[in-house]
């Protein structure tokens, strides 16, 4: 199935929100749009003059054109008008998801307009959505009045907000997305609130962008998420993904009216000062959030530099390895000793280390922090649920240098906030070396990850990387390519290793 989304919304006048910011925004991240109008405002930017409801014959004469020819894997559901609309929409959301080989994932932005200029108040329509459509929503966008509006729950701070998306999964959405745009706290920032169908709960926050121009900002980031799902990105990738769209489209906003214009329509972000920060314990904002802190947290950033790009990065488990790699100049090795029980662990990465600077290359050491600094390793590696663990403030402190693993867009950012060495990008493709079901990421995205970290960081692609996809995956313009088994599993290592070199050096 193609990457084909449906937005079943408003129609926009002027241009700015409903349908025509849907098609904007799924189109800048090269997603086919296609539409289900629910109702013909007539509206510029000063304000809407009326709102003109489709009848349920029209809407069901454009699903039933949709289903027979261009079946969508995201539908995006905007304005809903009327009890009657929704009963429809529900009816046959219902219905894909019951008789489709892939069912459509549901991402519901409940714009909170019923009748001309009217609140979404009526009791009968909030009923008519809590009792039809929330079960069938996979991902529910609402900003802070439409939160309170369908919950009851007024957000007067970040225990409220948790209590509200509790409430809005308990009325059936599988995932929550709390837009922060109009809460203002911390005062001057916008913070979002999610919480996945996992129960896995997470802030994004930046300082707020300030301009009059924000028309459609709802719409659009409820389009990009709904993309990023349809191309297979995980929730956590695409809520980020559309706040650093929205921010940059904020930036660069302008009036085209009298009134408020617009946020911009750009393209795939691919620039770090837009992308919000992922809050974590310990940070002021996760203060001000009132995170609890873990008693043993040591947040460490800015760590040693390797002074540059890390070439061809051997990935390997055994003593012998490291010294093959190295006496061929392989310029890195990490040392990732599988057995973490192994009588001689300390001793092989000791050696490993010793290995290192015999033939001044850089020897990493992935997860065993606490040998690394002991016996003076360049360079440890970790993965992300070790950024908890470990006690980087000792990492810092004794000068090493640090590589994170990534799998997307948020454990980037994420990874951002302890500026570490260099950062891994991966798994590029399907490997035998390590099991990673559902964080495969391939070229497309690589492509997207270089050029938004490549400044900041020393880049590595990592993954199933072998000599017949080196040189793609160099092409992309990554700083370093790590292989495990197309040195391992070579018949001839050393010309491998030597094929490798040309490959990434060019």
């Amino acid at each position: 199935m193609a990457d084909v989304v449906w937005s079943i919304a408003g129609s926009d006048s002027g241009g700015g929100a409903g349908i025509q910011a849907d098609i904007k925004a799924m189109q800048s991240f090269n997603v086919h749009a296609c539409t289900v109008i629910t109702a013909l405002t007539a509206q510029n930017s000063l304000g809407v003059e009326a709102l003109n409801a489709m009848s349920t014959d029209v809407i069901e004469s454009q699903l039933q054109a949709l289903i027979h020819d261009m079946p969508a894997k995201v539908i995006k559901i905007g304005m809903l008008v009327n009890v009657q609309q929704i009963q429809l929409v529900a009816e046959h959301l219902r219905h894909y998801k019951q008789t489709w080989s892939e069912p459509p994932v549901v991402v519901y932005d409940p714009v909170a307009i019923a009748t001309s200029g009217d609140l979404l108040t009526e009791e009968d329509t909030v009923d008519a959505l809590k009792t039809h459509l929330l079960p069938l929503v996979d991902v529910i966008t609402p900003n802070t009045h439409e939160t309170q509006l369908l919950t009851g729950v007024y957000l007067i701070g970040p225990s409220a907000v948790k209590e509200a998306a509790q409430k809005l999964q308990s009325f059936g959405a599988k995932a929550v997305v709390i837009k922060g745009g109009h809460w203002d706290f911390p005062k001057g920032y916008c913070v979002d609130f999610a919480l996945s169908a996992e129960q896995e709960a997470y802030w994004l926050g930046n300082e707020a962008v300030v301009t009059p121009h924000t028309h459609g900002t709802g719409c659009s980031l409820s389009s990009v998420i709904a993309a990023c799902l349809a191309k297979g990105y995980p929730l956590k990738d695409a809520f980020i993904l559309g706040k650093a769209y929205i921010n940059k489209g904020l930036n660069i906003s302008r009036r085209y009216g009298e009134g408020i214009g617009p946020v911009a329509h750009t393209s795939f972000p691919e620039e770090l000062q837009y992308f919000p920060q992922v809050i974590e314990a310990g940070s002021w904002l996760g203060d001000e959030l009132e995170l609890e802190t873990p008693s043993e947290f040591n947040f460490s950033a800015g760590f040693a530099s390797t002074g540059g790009e890390l070439g061809l990065y051997a990935v390997v488990d055994t003593l012998d390895c490291v010294e093959k790699c190295l006496a061929a100049g392989v310029p890195t090795v990490q040392l990732r000793v599988k057995n973490a029980q192994s009588p001689t662990l300390e001793q092989d990465i000791e050696t490993a280390i010793t290995l290192g600077k015999k033939y001044q290359g850089r020897v990493f050491i992935n997860d065993h922090w606490q040998l690394a600094i002991q016996h003076g390793a360049y360079g440890v590696h970790l993965g992300q649920e070790d950024l908890d663990k470990a006690n980087l403030a000792a990492i810092q402190s004794a000068g090493l240098c640090l590589g994170v693993s990534t799998h997307g867009f948020y454990e980037m950012v994420r990874a951002h906030n302890y500026r570490p060495s260099y950062l891994a990008f991966g798994a590029i493709y399907p490997t035998t070396t390590k099991d990673m079901t559902g964080q495969i990421q391939g070229l497309e995205k690589l492509q997207h990850f270089v050029p938004l970290m490549r400044d900041t960081y020393p880049t590595v692609a990592i993954g199933g990387i072998d000599l017949t996809r080196a040189a793609q995956v160099a092409d992309t313009g990554v700083g370093s390519v790590a292989v495990v088994r197309a040195i391992t599993e070579a018949d001839d290592y050393e010309a491998a290793i030597s094929q490798l070199q040309v490959m990434i050096n060019g």
